[in-house]
């Protein structure tokens, strides 16, 4: 519990600094960013791999969190 936590920080705060300024006037943008870094966070401190299903669910977290970090730049402030 405590490293899924800690993991969750760590990924909020290297990520968050980061894309604040670009999410700002983005608030729902910003808001999906926090929960799939903490989604991340939490599928990193996962202990099994469940048949490989961990392992697609970090690639799919990834790309959306990658997807969503486009479209912050794509779209610009509001």
């Amino acid at each position: 519990m405590r490293r899924t936590v800690l993991a969750a920080l760590v990924a909020f705060f290297l990520g968050g600094f980061t894309q604040h300024a670009l999410a700002e006037g983005q608030p729902k943008l910003d808001e999906a960013l926090v929960h799939l870094r903490y989604a991340l966070a939490a599928l990193n401190a996962a202990p099994d791999d469940k048949g490989g299903h961990k392992a697609k669910a970090l690639e799919l977290t990834q790309k959306a969190l990658e997807q969503v970090n486009q479209g912050i730049a794509a779209g610009g402030k509001r």
